[in-house]
């Protein structure tokens, strides 16, 4: 019988993992791969990304003093190992769940998460902030950035790196480079210039030489394109050397006694470090090696059989969206596909495979894709941006200077609107309802079926306006969707059923509870279809014939289509009494996206016990 000591159970902390040597790791780099197998097929999470990460996060909880060291992990979807070598290996069977871990670092749930993430590129900019603290208080902190390939695309992180390199900081940015291959003699000779370019001796040369030559201006300049030249003949780190950044790397991520000899020469270094890791996703897994993309993000699963496709129920509003711009892209050569490196998340893959000349994807820049997509509309084309409602807040300022202020018709595609579940507060589309309602010119619709959605994106591309369709994550209420497409009246809504006392005024995905409250009670219930245009006669119409209007949305109450029908109200100097219901005033937690509803008070029970608890009072 096998009674080897499990190592990784006697890791409580990074302390416990410093204590080990180093041949031990990559036993511990094992067995922390088949616990991440047996613990995310069990409660879902990010998978092949922090597969690839296994070996990084135990070089660098091995070489750097954490938590007294800084370590942020950008997004963070790539946090599992840290997680599990920081104390949190027994909280791996909550995560994602109410009330359990969270699937991206959290300042809140351990000392050792510097930074939340949840979005990207955002590390580079915090990690040069804690480096600059460190400076102005006199401590010898490191502060370490670990950024994705596909991160690296945004560009705040290319404001970071300028930033950086001006201020001398004591900084680590290490690309985690999951997207590269190095063929096995080219990565030998990488890792070696690696350890070469990190040591103190080649640093300590350099900085001497140009002290030296910066008597001759000439030759110094010469010296360093020679340098230039010569390093960028084997290295792909010339244009972060331009940001001020001593270059290190590429050096193989996999390859523990190359991460740790090279880290522990990185750190002590003085000044900007850039060291460039190549890793593979899913590594130490077959099926994720081979089809990573399919195991980004996975839902529970028996890991002898791997990720199976389930039966095809009824479609998802994702695919609804899916179907509906490539039917439309048929009809219309205007039309184009605009994405923020979100190509699968956001419905894409079918359009990009069939029309690939009018599919575009920016990267992870919401700014870049926004303004992208105002040039386009200026020239006469018809963009669809297809955007999570969090990723829309990136890109604010552009949505209203590029393109609702000039009148552009470009579409939103807004998905993940409302509460998301597991992803949680980082993820959570909120917030758009309030941030959308307040700028001109623009269209918010509120689908709350399937095929009103279908209808709402074509009434959008039709009106010539600025739109927003809004739509939750997951499956609807499984209404039957038309194929053909009808314009829907702008800014009308449409009365559902009609009742006594109380009129329900539900918008989007709150139409199917309002419906079971309705009958419950007796009430009359509307699906408003529009924000805004806010459906101003039908709204003064219920308030002449019942006591109470009751507001339902899936969206923060501060500011969302609640206040639009209470604004309104006031307008008319009508006094009807109005509740409105929505998300409360704080972040929400991660969970279940039903028993997060009904903790909001927003499933029929919730819904019905306030209204009884407003016509009380």
């Amino acid at each position: 019988m096998n009674t080897r000591t499990n190592l990784l159970e006697l890791i409580q902390s990074p302390v416990d993992l410093r204590n080990l040597r180093r041949e031990d790791l990559p036993v511990v780099a094992s067995e922390m791969r088949e616990f991440m197998l047996n613990s995310i097929s069990r409660t879902g999470g990010h998978f092949a990304s922090n597969f690839g990460a296994v070996e990084l996060a135990i070089a660098i909880h091995y070489i750097f003093d954490t938590p007294d060291d800084r370590v942020i992990w950008d997004v963070g979807h790539q946090s599992y190992p840290h997680k599990i070598l920081t104390g949190r290996r027994e909280a791996m069977s909550s995560l994602r769940q109410a009330g359990g871990i969270a699937g991206f670092p959290r300042r809140s749930e351990s000392e050792y998460d510097a930074f939340g993430t949840g979005h990207s590129s955002t590390s580079i900019s915090a990690a040069l902030g804690m480096a600059t603290a460190a400076h102005l208080a006199g401590t010898q902190r490191r502060a370490i950035a670990i950024i994705g390939d596909g991160a690296m695309t945004a560009g705040m992180a290319f404001e970071a790196l300028n930033n950086a390199g001006n201020m001398d900081a004591n900084l680590l940015v290490i690309l985690n480079d999951n997207d590269m291959s190095i063929s096995p003699n080219v990565g030998a000779l990488n890792n070696y210039l690696a350890k070469l370019m990190s040591g103190r001796f080649y640093a300590a040369a350099r900085k001497a030489s140009e002290k030296m030559l910066s008597h001759v201006p000439p030759v110094l300049e010469l010296a360093k394109r020679a340098e230039e030249h010569v390093k960028g003949m084997v290295t792909p780190g010339t244009l972060f050397e331009e940001f001020g950044f001593n270059y290190i790397g590429p050096i193989d991520g996999h390859d523990l006694n190359v991460l740790l000899d090279t880290l522990s020469n990185i750190r002590r270094l003085e000044g900007p470090q850039f060291l460039h890791v190549v890793t593979q996703k899913g590594k130490g897994y077959r099926a994720a090696e081979e089809n990573p993309c399919l195991y980004h993000g996975v839902s529970s699963f028996e890991p002898a059989r791997g990720v199976v496709s389930k039966p095809a129920g009824k479609p998802a509003y994702t695919q609804v969206f899916s179907a509906w711009l490539c039917d439309m892209a048929e009809r219309d050569p205007l039309l184009v596909g605009i994405t923020p490196a979100m190509r699968e998340g956001s419905g894409l893959v079918e359009f990009s495979e069939r029309f690939p000349d009018r599919y575009f994807d920016v990267g992870i820049a919401e700014q870049h894709a926004l303004t992208f997509a105002a040039g386009l509309a200026a020239e006469g084309f018809k963009p669809v941006v297809a955007i999570y409602s969090t990723f829309l807040q990136r890109a604010y300022d552009q949505l209203i200077h590029d393109i609702a202020l000039q009148k552009l018709p470009v579409v939103f595609a807004i998905d993940r609107a409302g509460l998301v579940g597991a992803d949680g507060p980082t993820h959570a589309g909120s917030f758009d309802i309030s941030f959308l309602r307040c700028i001109p010119n623009l269209v918010i619709m509120t689908p709350s079926d399937e095929n009103e959605c279908r209808q709402m994106l074509y009434t959008a591309v039709k009106s010539g306006l600025t739109c927003a369709v809004r739509y939750p994550r997951g499956t609807g209420p499984g209404a039957n969707i038309q194929p053909a497409m009808t314009e829907l009246p702008l800014g009308r809504g449409r009365v559902m059923t009609h009742g006594q006392r109380v009129a329900i005024l539900a918008f989007g995905s709150m139409l199917t509870p309002a419906l079971s409250v309705g009958e419950r009670l007796g009430a009359t219930v509307v699906d408003m279809r529009y924000v805004k245009p806010i459906d101003t006669d039908l709204i003064l119409q219920l308030a002449q014939h019942h006591e109470l209007l009751v507001t339902v949305e899936e969206n923060v109450i501060m500011g969302g289509a609640g206040s639009a029908v209470s604004e309104t109200l006031r307008t008319a100097n009508l006094a009807t009494k109005v509740l409105q219901l929505g998300l409360p005033d704080q972040f929400i937690e991660h969970g279940d996206h039903a028993t997060l509803l009904r903790e909001c008070g927003l499933d029929p029970d919730g819904i019905t016990r306030s209204i009884r608890n407003a016509l009380s009072d």
